[in-house]
């Protein structure tokens, strides 16, 4: 086989507590402060020699409710112990190395407030800024021969040059007038309302110096569409071919269907911005994305899903051979759907990061043979990056936050190289996390986990979160989490359970469709079919006190149940959930996914939006409800919150709303997330009559 596939077994025996810190004998709770407080590693990056490993570490100030990133070196063998730049002073991210590995560049907003890119020698001591301008870079990339970078910036599609777009702004700032007029969709997106603007790339010319030189020359001039995509598209949406010549990048040209199409292409543009982009993909109506190149330029690859306007369709790769144009899906039978690729440095293997039955792991597929072998084992594998010498990736689990690991090439076990948080947790009690499996929906194998609580006595039962995780298509698999982590309930005593039910992500293209037109059948025979057998197989679940808590999909699902399946629970907490399916169909701004999952428009498929819509049940509601949602949250707006609010309240059902007007789908300021939990186990205590540890 391969050298690239050549990895001991032991690099696969990966298990919890190689993110665990093992605590002391005087064990104390964890607390939603002790998790806003925590560092968080991210965004690793090997040198191209292989020898070190940069990184970002974000730093939270609490009382001052903020936090700032600086960016760290790493041993990529665990030598020496990890190194803060001094060049971080003043906040750093995004941090890339050149392509001969001496310099590092990285994104700082230090040039008054504007993010710009600067540079900074291995040693890290001072900063030099290399672009500047009134606009911010929001993503960058070094050209393989390290004399230009490609920078993304927001700009008028229409203007011919950057000082328009900087004029226009202006004049926006000067006028009286706050009336915004729209023509068209996608009037605001995620928490953002449009401006007009587009996310464009640009190629800067470096100096001697590693400064920019000359005007940012414009690679998709007059292009009405976004690089990187918005909202959370970063330098992974571009590339640059490995002679330097173009840029490929993935964008959905912006047309009057833009609110509901998944028609996002694989484009090209020359690097001197001679030509207009040129769509690569044009004959896949579904979505392309992050275009990856082999080392020898011999391959292209990116990841494509195949049916229009679903998008969580399987994501599965496409080889590209760059001779001849002659393409072809990589292991098409592999059904897992790949989140993140990267060519080996041989360029004989594509690694891919997927999910896989409540775990996050990366695999090798062979290029030539299709086969595919997992590298990593038991976890969440969120990052990594290819080095000369192996794999260096970022990984959490259910039992403790990110750490980065390298994985020798010529096998070996995976080296631990990072240990942060180690003092902060080093007195933690963790919840011990169980997978389990049981048959649901027509016979077939569902998988949950239950997480025990943090001072577990076995002769003792515990109040129960039974948490319902978003999506629908995701997974709270074994992986750590900032907004609903276990741990959290599993430290103020209670026992946690979670379901993977059908439509869940990393268990089958076929598990995940599941779901589509079957919001309140299938998945809610999972979770009554997983509870009951929770249940029986843990004696320590306390069936009779026992609170249900979901967000996004989990929260319509607190909502359907409050009315259909409300007999075991003694809350619910509802997230901004969806409470009336006609109303989120005409309010939520993708309607793509509104209408794939209800099989179409509200006016064209109305019985299909009423047959598991909550609203119709709302007589038969007579359980607690704890209602949250955030202002800015355009996916599931806030009238839908509202609307579960006032059901509960003019029916005098015990009731609360809690109101976050500055967060949006999801609750990410420190002190918002404190105040998040302590509303949550107020409400959990309160109806279970659960005594929490002492803080």
């Amino acid at each position: 086989m391969i050298k690239t596939l050549r990895l001991a077994a032991s690099a696969l025996a990966l298990s919890l507590a190689a993110f665990a810190i093992v605590p002391t004998a005087q064990a104390k709770p964890f607390t939603a402060k002790d998790m806003a407080s925590l560092e968080r590693v991210s965004d690793p990056r090997v040198s191209p020699d292989g020898r070190y490993v940069l990184y970002a570490l974000r730093t939270m100030d609490y009382p001052a409710n903020k936090a700032s990133t600086a960016l760290w070196i790493a041993d990529a063998k665990g030598g020496a112990p990890p190194r803060r730049l001094a060049a971080s002073d003043g906040g750093a991210n995004s941090g890339r190395w050149s392509p001969d590995g001496k310099a590092i560049y990285f994104l700082s907003g230090r040039a008054g407030g504007v993010d710009q890119v600067f540079r900074t020698d291995l040693a890290g001591d001072k900063a030099v800024q290399v672009t500047s301008g009134a606009l911010d870079v929001g993503a960058f990339r070094p050209a393989p021969d390290g004399k230009t970078l490609v920078i993304a910036q927001a700009v008028f599609p229409d203007c011919p040059d950057l000082a328009c777009t900087s004029a226009r702004l202006e004049a926006r700032k000067a006028t009286k007038a706050s009336g915004q007029v729209h023509d068209k969709l996608f009037v605001r997106h995620w928490d953002t309302w449009a401006d007009g603007t587009r996310n464009h790339l640009y190629a800067v010319k470096l100096d001697a110096n590693g400064v920019a030189a000359g005007a940012p020359v414009a690679l998709m001039a007059g292009f009405d569409g976004d690089t990187p995509t918005k909202p959370f598209g970063g330098d992974e949406d571009f590339a640059i071919t490995p002679d330097g010549h173009d840029l490929v990048f993935s964008a959905k040209l912006v047309g009057q269907d833009e609110a509901w199409t998944t028609n996002f292409d694989i484009w090209a543009s020359p690097m001197d911005g001679s030509a207009q982009p040129r769509a690569i993909t044009a004959a896949n109506k579904a979505w392309d994305a992050a275009p990856v190149f082999s080392p020898d330029g011999k391959w292209a690859a990116y990841r494509a899903m195949k049916r229009p306007g679903f998008e969580a369709d399987r994501f599965g790769i496409i080889l590209h051979e760059e001779a001849t144009g002659k393409e072809r899906e990589l292991a098409p039978t592999w059904d897992r759907s790949a989140d993140a690729i990267a060519f080996s440095p041989d360029g004989k293997a594509i690694y891919a990061l997927a999910g896989d039955v409540g775990q996050a792991r990366i695999f090798a597929i062979d290029i030539k043979s299709g086969k595919v072998t997992a590298l990593t084992g038991d976890g969440h594998v969120t990052a990594f990056d290819v080095g000369p010498q192996g794999l260096v990736y970022a990984a959490d689990s259910l039992k403790g936050p990110a750490q980065l690991f390298s994985l020798p090439a010529k096998g070996g076990k995976a080296t631990q190289l990072t240990h942060v948080n180690a003092e902060a947790l080093k007195d933690v009690a963790w919840g011990e996390p169980e997978q389990f499996n049981f048959p649901g929906w027509n016979g077939e194998t569902v998988h949950g986990f239950v997480v025990k609580p943090a001072r577990f006595d076995p002769a003792k039962k515990y109040p129960v979160a039974f948490l319902i995780h978003g999506g629908p298509q995701g997974s709270f698999n074994n992986g750590w989490s900032y907004r609903w982590n276990p741990q959290i309930y599993a430290n103020a005593g209670y026992a946690v359970v979670m379901v993977d039910f059908h439509g869940s992500t990393g268990y089958g293209q076929a598990f995940t469709d599941a779901i589509s037109q079957h919001w309140g059948d299938r998945p809610l025979e999972d979770l009554q079919k997983g509870w009951a057998f929770a249940l029986s197989k843990y004696g320590f679940l306390d069936g009779d006190r026992a609170c249900a808590l979901g967000a996004s999909y989990g929260g319509y699902m607190i909502n359907w149940i409050a009315g259909v399946w409300n007999q075991p629970w003694k809350c619910l907490v509802d997230h901004d959930g969806v409470f009336d399916a006609r109303g989120m169909g005409y309010s939520t701004e993708e309607l793509w996914f509104d209408e794939w999952e209800h099989g179409g428009t509200f006016y064209d498929r109305p019985a299909d939006y009423e047959k598991f819509n909550p609203v119709n049940h709302v007589k038969d509601w007579s359980k607690p409800i704890l209602v949250i949602h955030g202002g800015k949250d355009y996916r599931i707006p806030e009238t839908q919150g509202l609307g579960t609010f006032t059901a509960a309240q003019r029916q005098g059902i015990p009731s609360k709303f809690v109101y976050f007007p500055d967060e949006n789908h999801w609750v990410l300021k420190a002190q918002n997330s404190v105040q998040w939990h302590g509303e949550v186990l107020g409400w959990l205590d309160k109806w279970t009559g659960n005594t929490r540890p002492v803080e």
